[in-house]
């Protein structure tokens, strides 16, 4: 399937902003089973932009600054990408949860997709004894990973409820977790509080879904907006492995990641600092559209 994305955040301040210097992580990343075919960033009414290394993570970041006084600013991303990536099917010949964790402690893969850059609690993801040991339930050393995994993401998706006035960006996992409730973010979050005490090597995927589900099929939670989801690593030969906790599936051909971190901290898709005084708004929307299939 090949997408058309387009991804508009504007900010509304209540006086005049004098200076503003921003990172923004909006262009798709390159990963498996995705290729950006093109991309556009539009910046209105003025601002300065300049690629900038990412700071941690798979991201794209560019350096945003405004040097000249605003009162509104209007960033737009467009990105056109082909996605192909297939359903994983879980198989009892899979590994098992404690081969994976022992394959991510021998992996010498210094790279930041390395497994072992994703096996420690970082500072928006804690450790919480709380969200292990209820997450341990579906992590038995001795399950297949990919079953696991979508064990886990299932239970998450029936016992939590999607409620975006239950939390904030700044929630953290135990919050969520004590509410039952929370947005894509905060389960996701929690899945890899999860994750990461039983051992295994778990990232923070940001990104989209598609907006319009083929027909016959529900929409899925987190359109309209940008999404999270999960990836595990699966061992050497699976790999990186995406599952969405919040619609209890997996990550393949409805999904399209933008960036990858520890935590959302690193792959926030805007962040900075403005210099100015008064209240801001600010308002994102987010549209996925389908434009053809895929022809190999």
């Amino acid at each position: 399937m090949i997408y058309d994305i387009r991804h508009v955040t504007r900010f509304d301040y209540g006086a005049s902003v004098k200076f503003a210097r921003c990172n923004l992580r909006l262009k798709p990343i390159h990963w498996s089973g995705q290729e950006l075919r093109d991309y556009r960033l539009s910046i209105s009414p003025s601002g300065r932009t300049a690629p900038a290394r990412a700071e941690a993570g798979l991201a794209n970041v560019m350096r945003l600054v405004v040097e000249e006084p605003v009162r509104h600013l209007v960033i737009e991303s467009v990105s056109r990408i082909l996605v192909d990536r297939p359903v994983p099917m879980p198989s009892d010949s899979d590994p098992t949860l404690a081969e994976v964790a022992i394959a991510a402690r021998a992996s010498r893969d210094a790279s930041p997709a390395g497994p072992a850059n994703y096996l420690f609690p970082s500072p928006l993801i804690p450790l919480d004894r709380d969200i292990a040991d209820w997450c341990a339930q579906d992590l038995d050393p001795d399950r297949p990973s990919l079953e696991a995994a979508i064990a886990l993401a299932h239970r998450i998706q029936n016992e939590f409820d999607f409620d975006p006035e239950a939390t904030l960006v700044d929630t953290v996992p135990h919050e969520a977790f004590a509410k039952r409730g929370g947005v894509c973010q905060d389960f996701a979050q929690i899945m890899i509080t999860g994750l990461r005490a039983a051992g295994l090597p778990a990232a923070y995927a940001s990104g989209y879904i598609r907006t319009i589900p083929p027909p016959g099929q529900p929409r899925l939670v987190g359109a309209d907006a940008t999404h999270a989801w999960v990836l595990l690593w699966c061992g050497p030969d699976l790999g990186w492995v995406g599952v969405d906790p919040t619609n209890g599936i997996w990550m393949a051909g409805d999904h399209i990641i933008m960036a990858i971190g520890r935590d959302y901290g690193e792959i926030a898709p805007i962040d900075g600092v403005v210099l100015g005084s008064g209240a801001q708004k600010m308002n994102v929307s987010v549209d996925v559209a389908p434009v053809l299939e895929a022809v190999t």
